[in-house]
């Protein structure tokens, strides 16, 4: 049971719920402005890591076909047996329920909106066998983070949480397209439509730049109609320089540092983000 829990948690990438979960705490402190309880945070944690399981699960399912092939993938424990279909289709099952009782214990509007959540996030499997907006559309699925943050304290929308969930939709939308550069030539073999395969790796790094600028205004914007403080600001700046600097390790011709460009980089993103607006509301 022990290893095929630590299966799962390697066929899900637990260690990438930094990206969602720290935007899923800032809509929450922002709604809340400031702790909003335990009866908010747990339920929240549950639905967050529980959504986003069921997101991977589900890409890992649809792409079997595709990791059999790519080298890059085929350790995988779909690809190489150690998890089979049917376990991964009841792990999928468990975590949409929990997911759904999650949200019933945050209010009636998290449970009414939580089919549609799970929906979205199983869509993006799909996307890249039609639309170069791919990465984009993943990008809308990490987005709803700060938003369902949000929702889980004060049940009404609201345009802090959505801009800042614009921010993310970019941001996750630039980063993801580098790490699809790894794998151009095999997606142009399979037909697939990642921006790298498609435009080229040096047009898709110029447009991964441009979503990283976007992320920057957004996440600008996303505090300043919340009425955040100067500490906020400077952390978005921060923040805003090291998406920047982020594509200096990385060229068209010098992908070698695409993992460290992707995952600390954007990993350390997500979590300064966070502790700044958990200062900017102690403090300011």
């Amino acid at each position: 049971m022990w290893r095929k829990t630590v299966l799962l948690a390697r066929m899900v990438k637990i260690e990438h719920s930094v990206f969602a979960l720290p935007f899923a705490y800032l809509g929450m402190i922002w709604a809340a402005q400031g702790w909003p309880g335990w009866s908010i945070f747990i339920p929240l944690t549950l639905a967050m890591v529980a959504i986003r399981s069921v997101a991977m699960a589900v890409n890992r399912l649809v792409d079997l076909p595709i990791d059999a092939q790519n080298p890059r993938t085929q350790t995988r424990p779909l690809v190489t047996g150690e998890l089979s279909v049917l376990e991964t289709k009841v792990f999928i099952a468990l975590c949409a329920l929990i997911f759904i009782a999650a949200c019933a214990l945050l209010n009636p509007l998290c449970l009414m909106l939580s089919p549609f959540a799970l929906l979205w996030s199983g869509f993006y499997s799909y996307t890249k066998r039609f639309t170069s907006l791919c990465h984009f559309i993943l990008g809308s699925v990490l987005g709803l983070a700060p938003v369902a943050g949000w929702l889980a304290v004060s049940p009404s929308f609201e345009i802090s949480p959505i801009l800042l969930g614009l921010g993310v939709i970019f941001w996750v939308g630039g980063f993801d397209i580098l790490y699809a550069c790894q794998d151009v030539d095999f997606d142009r073999t399979q037909g697939l439509y990642s921006l790298p395969a498609q435009k080229g790796i040096a047009t898709a790094l110029a447009l991964s730049t441009f979503s990283h600028v976007i992320t920057g205004l957004f996440f600008i914007l996303a505090g300043w109609a919340v009425g955040a403080g100067w500490i906020y600001f400077t952390t978005a700046l921060v923040v805003a320089g090291i998406l920047l600097l982020e594509h200096r390790l990385i060229s068209e011709n010098d992908m070698r540092r695409v993992n460290l460009a992707f995952f600390t980089m954007n990993g350390f993103v997500a979590l300064l983000l966070f502790v700044g607006t958990l200062l900017d509301t102690v403090f300011i």
